[in-house]
């Protein structure tokens, strides 16, 4: 039987689509990190000249689609390198950070889309970091359900499913304890344009006086599952598309995160922030004054 979940029923439960994206993400990240000890090959770029991507991303992709194709005929498919293009099994496109312009919600006849990044971190995976993930997660009416983010270089492993907690290997997760902003490990990103970075240096010149510190990992799947972990107190960032926050939000509000744009308006490009309610209000406040979702 199908849980009804606003206007629409779920075809399966949150923990059975869970169980799907698990075995899909484990097969996914088998592949990424086989390829990468093959070698790199055809490395392009997409939104500027930094902004790379692999003849691996779009392998890893394909096969993404492709099982849960095999497992879930009919879902929709949205994934970071062919939008909702014919790759990913519907019409239209999305690019660079932005949210998709074209459905914005599940449209095919299971009510159910897959939000899918098959490699999280590609600069990471092209300089031979540990630090990359394979992200996918369920949505049903726009709304996340069910989440995995895998690093593929580690076989770490973050799940949630909507009201069942967030996990790792065993272990729920709570996020950190840290209540003075002072004390806060921050993790955060850049985007690749020029002018977006400026901003963002000129944002962050003024955080980082007022925080015990910043981390910049890469992969901002993993910076949501570490802040999730605890692993860093807090974590925002601009221009992140769906499909780099899909399952990693989850994964932290699952937490017990707060994750949120600014002021009142939700998560989405203009900028996440994910932190434990002691710390949220706090840096929310300090990002508004400084303008963090402003600029390019």
């Amino acid at each position: 039987m199908g849980e009804t979940i606003g206007d629409s029923v779920v075809a399966a439960d949150p923990l059975e689509l869970l169980n799907v994206a698990v075995a899909v993400a484990r097969r996914a990240a088998d592949l990424a990190r086989t390829e990468r000890t093959a070698g790199v090959e055809g490395v392009g770029t997409k939104s500027t000249s930094t902004d790379l991507v692999t003849a691996a991303d779009r392998a890893v992709e394909r096969l993404i689609v492709d099982l849960l194709r095999a497992r879930r005929p009919g879902d929709q498919v949205l994934g970071e390198e062919f939008g909702l293009g014919e790759e990913s099994g519907s019409a239209g496109s999305a690019g660079g950070d932005a949210e998709p312009t074209g459905p914005t919600g599940p449209t095919g006849p299971t009510g159910v889309r897959w939000v899918v990044d098959p490699i999280d971190g590609t600069v990471n995976y092209v300089y031979g970091l540990p630090h990359y993930a394979v992200s996918i997660a369920a949505e049903v009416a726009g709304v996340t359900v069910a989440g995995v983010v895998r690093n593929a270089a580690t076989s770490e492993e973050w799940t949630a499913v909507r009201g069942g907690g967030a996990w790792r290997e065993g272990k729920r997760l709570a996020g950190s304890a840290v209540t003075d902003l002072g004390q806060a490990l921050v993790a955060t990103g850049f985007g690749y344009d020029a002018a977006r970075r400026t901003h963002q240096a000129a944002v962050l010149a003024q955080i980082l006086p007022r925080v015990r510190d910043i981390r910049r990992f890469g992969a901002a799947s993993l910076d949501l599952c570490f802040a999730a972990d605890g692993r860093v107190d807090a974590f925002f960032e601009k221009g992140l598309g769906a499909w780099d926050k899909a399952a990693g939000g989850l994964i932290a509000e699952e937490a017990g995160l707060r994750v949120s744009g600014l002021r009142g308006a939700p998560a989405g490009p203009k900028l996440v922030l994910a932190a434990p309610p002691a710390l949220h209000g706090q840096l929310h406040d300090l990002l508004v004054a400084l303008d963090a979702d402003g600029g390019p």
